[in-house]
């Protein structure tokens, strides 16, 4: 007889966002159903509607949790890389490169599923959250740029949201045919320098 995998009692929910997130890491977002998630997780499919409306619901879920980790591990960069203001942006993104690839299924959950950062409150709030730690990064770093010549901080922040997720998709999840002759830290980095010195948010170099 096959032994369904345990769960202490009223860890279900927790359970079958385990077993969505090994199912995510291996057939992607869309490519398991909730009676998979269930088998996974050792319960019926009937088990699953108590906690979830259906499959997007337990991937907003598993979003949500991811960006809890994500929103932390943005903030610890950008503290522990200060006084540098060039040296905290670049901690953020070795962060945002790390966090990737620590944790995929949630990764893929959160920015290739399809799913709305505004589905559920709760996901909206810490994926704000997130994004504000490279908001006000920008903001501390264009104070001494007049205000009428001051990059809006929603946009810089986007910006290097944006080069962040382009390196970790073409050359940080080992994607066929896109390997780079330099490590993704090393792209990244020179890559937030150039875009930052090109604003005039950092100096120049010498």
């Amino acid at each position: 007889m096959t032994k369904k995998r345990g769960y202490h009692h009223g860890n279900l929910r927790q359970a079958l966002v385990d077993a969505a997130l090994s199912l995510i890491e291996e057939k992607g977002p869309t490519g398991f159903s909730l009676s998979e998630a269930a088998k996974t997780a050792g319960v019926t499919p009937a088990a699953v509607y108590r906690h979830f409306e259906g499959r997007e619901d337990l991937i907003a879920e598993i979003a949500r949790q991811g960006y809890e980790v994500f929103a932390d591990l943005l903030d610890y960069a950008y503290e522990t890389g200060q006084p540098s203001a060039l040296a905290s942006f670049e901690a953020v993104g070795r962060a945002y490169l790390a966090f990737a690839r620590k944790y995929p299924g949630h990764y893929v959950a959160m920015f290739e599923s399809g799913i709305s950062v505004q589905r559920t409150p709760d996901l909206y709030q810490v994926a704000t959250r997130a994004l504000g730690v490279m908001e006000q990064a920008a903001v501390n770093l264009s104070e001494h740029i007049p205000a009428e010549n001051r990059p809006p901080p929603q946009m810089v922040s986007a910006h290097i949201w944006a080069m962040s997720h382009g390196v970790v998709e073409l050359f940080a999840r080992g994607s066929p045919g896109t390997k780079s002759p330099f490590p993704p830290e090393d792209l990244l980095e020179t890559g937030i320098g150039i875009y930052l010195r090109g604003l005039g948010l950092i100096p120049q170099d010498k």
